[in-house]
């Protein structure tokens, strides 16, 4: 089963609208953990917004939406690079429990210090440069509501999102008002007036707003545009391929190795009889034995780089 994104465009080119709906690539995630209800259904539609935004950027790299938590779940993030290929976890705190029906600031925000981060990595950075990253409060009670504060915040293109996730799907909606002037888009057309770009936005907004989350999981993306908006004359694009992929590999683990310095790694060996990495996200094991880890050290390079998608 392969899952698309669809991207399509108004008659005007005022607004935009996305939907995608994900299941063998929501499937692949959940396959590897075994989260809490509450925290796969957030994590879900964490994954279904990474998607919908990544489609947007006109840049090779990887997009990263964090939920930083105070609460129960300590992070949730997922990593979307610009083909779409993606990955997800969620790391919980230890000893707390997560009832089925808690609350996204229960979980993520009960004692007002949660933040929600984006993270713009390049795919091939410049000497020094550094990925962009924006940070702000986790205001709003889901996380289609964080991001838009986050969008707003940034003052981005005004954005409104839809998000539900099950067992069996990740889904989502995604709206944006484009700019009037200034560059060109698509299709080229120009609204005759402002009131008539506003008027497209508000209908598409008050369309929008009747769908309902099992639409969102159950519905074909083509399927659910039609049903709200089959009245509109809309350009429809190619569809995108999203998939699941972790990045992690024996070289990256190998790094990381460096990253703690040979003492440590040759203490950990000594007491273990290897040194075990594990990916977060895909939960590969990677072992290095006592051969391994001297090979590592006499061969090294000065300049490494560490990961924290992995943990020993």
């Amino acid at each position: 089963m392969t899952d698309h994104l669809r991207k399509y465009l108004f008659a005007d080119t005022t607004v935009r609208a996305q939907a995608v709906s994900l299941r063998s690539t929501w499937q692949q995630v959940i396959a590897r953990h075994d989260y809490p209800p509450a925290i796969q259904r957030v994590l879900g539609e964490l994954v279904a917004a990474s998607t919908l935004l990544s489609a947007n950027l006109k840049f090779d790299g990887v997009l990263a939406l964090q939920l930083q938590g105070d609460g129960p779940v300590s992070l949730a993030v997922v990593e979307c690079h610009a083909d779409l290929g993606l990955r997800a976890t969620v790391k919980l705190r230890e000893g707390e429990t997560v009832p089925e029906d808690a609350d996204f600031q229960a979980l993520f925000n009960p004692n007002g210090k949660g933040r929600f981060i984006v993270v713009l990595d390049p795919q091939d950075k410049h000497p020094g440069q550094q990925p962009y990253q924006g940070i702000v409060a986790l205001e709003g009670d889901t996380v289609a509501e964080v991001l838009e504060h986050y969008m707003a915040a940034s003052e981005q293109l005004q954005t409104r999102l839809w998000l539900s996730a099950t067992e069996e799907c990740a889904a989502g909606l995604l709206l944006q008002q484009l700019p009037r002037h200034g560059g060109k888009t698509v299709v080229e057309v120009e609204p005759q007036h402002e009131d008539d770009a506003d008027d497209t936005w508000n209908r598409a907004l008050q369309l929008a707003a009747t769908v309902k989350p099992e639409e969102l999981t159950e519905l074909p993306p083509e399927k659910l545009i039609h049903r709200l908006y089959w009245q509109e004359t809309m350009t429809a694009f190619d569809p995108l391929t999203v998939s699941y992929r972790c990045n992690c590999s024996r070289e990256r683990v190998a790094q990381v190795l460096l990253m703690l310095g040979q003492a440590e790694v040759d203490s950990i060996v000594e007491e273990q009889g290897k040194a075990a990495v594990n990916c977060d996200y895909c939960v590969k094991t990677f072992e290095f034995d006592a051969v391994d880890c001297a090979e590592l050290f006499a061969n090294h390079s000065p300049s490494v780089r560490h990961h924290s998608d992995l943990k020993h």
